[in-house]
């Protein structure tokens, strides 16, 4: 296993995170590393950092929603993978993140995030609630009782905090935000800067 550090920054929230995650498993076995996979909040930690470029009227072309939908399909043709723009943009990040941690506390943190980034992004699942978190739980064979309890605790919304936090203290402002050592590459297409 290559000795450096990768640590990954996500949120299922995400389109451009969801993109990046199809592409990881591929980067990690042609170069013998693991990314270790964080949750954070994307909108939490352009709050923590000041750089909100969603806050009023888009700063750029880039930040239209309907290029941002544009471009993710072209993405995800390029990975071979589906994506259905969400109904909405207005979901509630935090209790989909909250269940990655708490799938996380059963070992299964990596396979949890993909399956509740494709309900969001390739099958279109709506509305994105606590039943998603627990049918996408159930698929993963959890133990739904201790799922429910880890995704609604407190300590679980202070992790989730303590990792934005933590990402932007290293320098990161959004999601996906990938760390090769200390150097962040932020952006599903700066994964070729990351190879």
């Amino acid at each position: 296993m290559n000795t450096k550090s990768l640590t990954y920054y996500f949120s299922t929230g995400s389109r451009y995170s969801y993109l990046s995650m199809a592409a990881l498993p591929e980067i990690e076995l042609q170069y013998a590393v693991q990314f270790e996979w964080v949750p954070v909040n994307g909108q939490r930690m352009r709050t923590l950092s000041g750089l909100d470029p969603f806050a009023g009227p888009p700063l750029s072309g880039q930040y239209n929603w309907a290029y941002r939908e544009q471009d993710a399909k072209a993405w995800a043709n390029y990975y071979g993978i589906p994506f259905v723009e969400p109904h909405s943009v207005e979901f509630d990040v935090e209790l989909l993140l909250r269940g990655v941690l708490a799938a996380g506390r059963q070992g299964q943190l990596r396979a949890y995030a993909w399956a509740l980034a494709q309900e969001v992004f390739a099958k279109g699942t709506w509305p994105l609630d606590k039943r998603v978190t627990e049918q996408v739980a159930q698929t993963l064979e959890l133990d739904l009782d201790i799922f429910v309890a880890d995704r609604d605790a407190a300590a679980t919304q202070q992790q989730l905090e303590n990792n934005c936090a933590a990402a932007v203290s290293r320098g990161a402002f959004g999601t996906p935000s990938v760390f090769v050592d200390d150097t962040l590459f932020w952006g599903n297409d700066r994964l070729p800067l990351v190879r």
